[in-house]
């Protein structure tokens, strides 16, 4: 009997025996295997020795407690097992029956809370896993300070088990890093999702508050099984009516849903909101009239969201109203809303994606030189929230400067998991080493060993508040990121959240085993495969430190030719700067100056072309087409070599996966065949595109050995893509 057929009959055997709850209605829907239940896919333990093994230790169980929270973890803990061993687990109240306890301080029995002393240090959030003996019994024991602790330390034990990891000795202490782990949903009201490739939004506004889909639950599952601890529900281009009292009724409902996992729900909130729905003149943040009225209003969010997180706030970029619009700083801004929600415990998250064209400053610059002055004026309650790179998730950035330029000002990482720029929902990218790749850049900000991530995370400046977005790539798509190799994008984005100094390799190795296969040589050609996927797809998008290239509008597919949008910087011929002399934008100290922003390590490195590591060489310099690369190679060869190979290379891995078709359930196998044909395709498409493109300035012939690309120019700068997904935000 194939795998799923069989733990299809055990579970609905299980459900059939439980009490209708939200969480025994949960998704059974395996027939297919399509994805929607993420990395929580607890199928039968296929290795007998394993499974029977994971039995003896998990026979019995204890959850202390009876708050709401206590109970999803009885029921997870109910579903997981019953799936992943092949029988239910036996509840017990006495300690001589049980194997697995799991409680707080307050609810754990003393004899086994006396050998898990002390507990301070793991704060609200962190836990203990232990294997412990008490009166010559073994046990497993979770413990925590508060109910969601132990709900966290619940899934870490599940996905040991997932991963079967051995579990007989176990001794593991997790505090999170960092405190604010949220994901920015890109989400409007209408249900369209801006930059979303995995269908509508999935908040069914129209229907809410009444109506709460299964999904929100087990939304909230997956994320509370990887640290999540928030959840922005609305864009950042926020529509004003998300703070009428209709809508606030809509929010606190999903709230209640996510409330037991310990998610809070924050909103984005368009800042003249005092005048567009208040009836006031004015939104001046020092206007008595305006604080006042945002002071109501988070008395009112409060009132019915006791929890409420606060408030994300794009202000005065791309259009947005903010301060400025009164004379005022994001500093003034800001610290006018924190002061209304600091009674409530509620924070301000501003970002710091602002540029404007009429400061005739580079684009790269202007996050900088606007929030870089305005350090220490922010309430203790503000993140400024800094996408990785000074442009706009590009496939590869140099950090932003302004990590580590605020050491009075916690800087909140911004990373997008939708893929924006790399492909929308058809290429196979895994986002862990651009996070790592990022995390762990040295910014020189307090001497060596001052990385992003000791920035963010609150220690190198002894910060007392720090915070990890995510923009969310989470639609209504049955497997809900539109492809189900994406999932191990939300997945990889929590689990670094909770602790950056994991690898992404490591995180990608548990994704595969939770997700889709446990065999070892199948997991190592998959997160073989993923872990070059991110660097495949820099080489056919944009090589050697090339950025904003990309089609405009939808940002899908090639265009290094555009040329007539409305402000320079919104065109990619401004960002690569190709002619007949050469091609890169030049960000050194004889051009627009960008490297004066960075520390001196940085500054240093990227201020000569023979310093600069050449995945940033076009980013920081302008150099000619015959310029002798680290290679040996001309700049015109080497750029060339590099979108073939990235071509070449999602061929390849195109076949690796043809191969695995006997070891993947055949409907994750399809979804991922069918994504790579396209990414295939679109990898051709780019290269020669591209290659085409930039030889028309450097008059060079294709190095000997790569094949001439097919079409022509004229061909592929007519294409054109009006209802590409995207479009239109």
């Amino acid at each position: 009997m194939k795998t799923a057929t069989r733990t299809r009959l055990q579970l609905l055997i299980f459900v059939a025996a439980c009490c209708v709850s939200h969480f025994a209605c949960a998704q059974f829907y395996f027939e297919n295997n399509d994805g929607y239940r993420l990395w929580q896919k607890y199928d039968t333990i296929e290795d007998k020795v394993t499974r029977q093994q994971m039995r003896e230790k998990l026979k019995t169980l204890n959850i202390s407690g009876n708050s709401a929270t206590t109970k999803i973890i009885r029921e997870e803990l109910k579903y997981a097992l019953t799936g992943l061993l092949g029988h239910p687990p036996r509840l017990s109240q006495k300690l001589e029956d049980q194997q697995l306890i799991i409680g707080t301080p307050e609810t754990l029995p003393k004899k086994v809370y006396s050998q898990l002393n002390p507990l301070e240090k793991l704060g609200e959030e962190g836990y203990r896993i232990r294997s412990l003996t008490v009166q010559g019994k073994n046990l497993t024991v979770i413990i925590g300070n508060s109910d969601t602790a132990i709900l966290y330390g619940t899934y870490h034990l599940l996905r040991l088990i997932q991963t079967h990891t051995n579990i007989s000795a176990l001794n593991i202490t997790e505090i999170p890093k960092i405190d604010i782990r949220v994901l920015n949903h890109w989400d409007n009201l209408d249900r369209h999702v801006e930059r979303g490739y995995a269908g509508e939004s999935i908040w069914d506004w129209h229907k809410l508050p009444d109506y709460k889909y299964q999904r929100y639950y087990d939304y909230a599952r997956a994320n509370a099984s990887i640290g999540i601890n928030g959840t922005v529900l609305n864009n950042v281009n926020a529509n004003p009516d998300i703070l009428r009292p209709e809508y606030l009724q809509k929010v606190a409902a999903l709230a209640e849903v996510f409330r037991p996992y310990g998610i809070k729900v924050y909103l984005s909130i368009n800042f003249s909101s005092p005048h567009i729905i208040g009836g006031l003149k004015t939104s001046d943040p020092l206007n008595s009239e305006v604080a006042q009225w945002w002071k109501s209003k988070a008395d009112e969010i409060y009132q019915l969201i006791p929890d409420f997180g606060g408030f994300l706030v794009k202000a005065n970029s791309e259009g947005q109203p903010g301060p400025g619009d009164f004379g005022r700083t994001h500093a003034e801004g800001a610290n006018m809303l924190a002061d209304v929600l600091e009674p409530h415990g509620g924070i301000v998250m501003w970002r710091a994606f602002v540029y404007a064209n009429e400061k005739n400053e580079e684009r790269s610059k202007q996050a900088y030189s606007e929030f870089k002055p305005l350090d220490g004026q922010f309430r203790k309650n503000v993140l400024v929230q800094s996408k990785n790179g000074p442009i706009d998730f590009q496939p590869r950035e140099p950090i932003s400067p302004l990590f580590g330029a605020t050491p009075q000002t916690p800087i909140m990482m911004e990373f997008q998991i939708t893929l924006e720029y790399l492909g929308l929902s058809t290429h196979l990218v895994y986002l862990g080493p651009l996070y790592e790749e990022v995390l762990n850049t040295d910014t020189g900000a307090k001497g060596k060993g001052s990385t992003v991530g000791k920035i963010i995370d609150g220690s190198l400046f002894n910060n007392t508040i720090s915070g990890m977005a995510g923009v969310a790539n989470i639609g209504s798509d049955r497997n809900w990121t539109g492809h189900i190799m994406l999932q191990s994008n939300w997945y990889v984005f929590g689990r670094l959240a909770w602790n950056h100094e994991q690898t992404a390799k490591d995180i990608a190795n548990d994704w595969i085993r939770m997700t889709l296969t446990n065999d070892h040589e199948t997991v190592n050609t998959i997160s073989n495969m993923m872990m070059a996927s991110r660097e495949t797809t820099v080489n056919y998008m944009t090589p050697l430190g090339l950025h904003h290239i990309m089609g405009t509008g939808h940002h899908y597919g090639p265009g290094p030719w555009v040329n007539n949008l409305g402000r320079d910087d919104w065109n990619p011929v401004y960002y690569h700067r190709a002619d007949s002399q050469g091609i890169g934008f030049n960000r050194s100290a004889t051009g627009v100056n960008a490297i004066e922003q960075y520390h001196p390590e940085l500054r240093q490195l990227y201020a000569k072309p023979e310093t600069t590591p050449d995945e940033f060489l076009l980013w920081f310099h302008h150099l000619p087409w015959e310029y002798k690369m680290k290679s040996g190679k001309s700049l015109w060869d080497e750029l060339t070599h590099h979108y073939y190979q990235g071509a070449e290379n999602v061929k390849q891995m195109h076949k690796e996966w043809l191969k695995l078709e006997s070891k993947i359930d055949p409907h994750p196998f399809n979804q991922v065949k069918m994504a790579l044909e396209i990414q295939e395709q679109e990898a051709i498409w780019w290269r020669n595109a591209c290659v085409l493109y930039f030889q028309q300035f450097s008059r060079l012939p294709i190095p000997s050995g790569l094949e001439k690309p097919q079409g022509t120019l004229a061909e592929y700068k007519a294409a054109q893509f009006p209802y590409a997904p995207g479009q239109g935000g």
